[in-house]
């Protein structure tokens, strides 16, 4: 997309009211319900980046703060923190207006999904390389980094252990 070129571009927030119909057994909201929001949200900043469809590839972590409770207007922002040839890192943050009450906003929830743009085919596409302008951008950047080399470190250890098992 013509414009979209520094994670601070990418940045999208969206917000709902917490319904009845998202409650848990314990009545707050069902944290697969907030798993979904940051899901989506996380899809639209990889499109919007990627100028095209790019679908999931993992959800490297998410953390739960504190509950969500029925309500509540849940805001979920994003951002691209880190960009490859085909996959992106967006980072996004979780927080709530309590409805019961007019404070500042809390955090309730933080995850980084690995997103991979894909072309008609369903096949990997190439997206643009990202521009780092602020320090902020910068050290998402370098993060996101960390938490890739992770995850290709335990992929690799994990099917070196199989590889083992295997030939014992």
């Amino acid at each position: 997309m013509a414009g979209v070129t520094t994670p601070s571009d990418t940045r999208v927030t969206l917000s709902e009211i917490m319904r009845g119909t998202e409650a848990n057994l314990l009545g707050t909201v069902h944290g697969g319900h907030l798993m979904k929001a940051v899901d989506s949200i996380a899809g639209v900043v990889a499109n919007r980046y990627a100028g095209g469809p790019a679908v999931t590839a993992a959800m490297d972590e998410m953390t739960f703060v504190t509950p969500v409770r029925v309500g509540d207007i849940l805001h979920s922002t994003a951002q691209l923190n880190w960009a490859g040839r085909s996959s992106m890192e967006v980072g996004v943050r979780v927080e709530v207006d309590r409805w019961d009450s007019v404070t500042e906003r809390v955090h309730v929830a933080s995850a980084y999904l690995v997103m991979v743009a894909i072309d008609a085919e369903g096949r990997p596409a190439t997206v643009p390389a990202l521009e780092l302008v602020t320090p902020e951008e910068r050290r998402r950047f370098r993060e996101a980094e960390i938490r890739r080399e992770h995850r290709l470190a335990r992929r690799a250890a994990i099917e070196a252990s199989r590889e083992n098992e295997a030939h014992a």
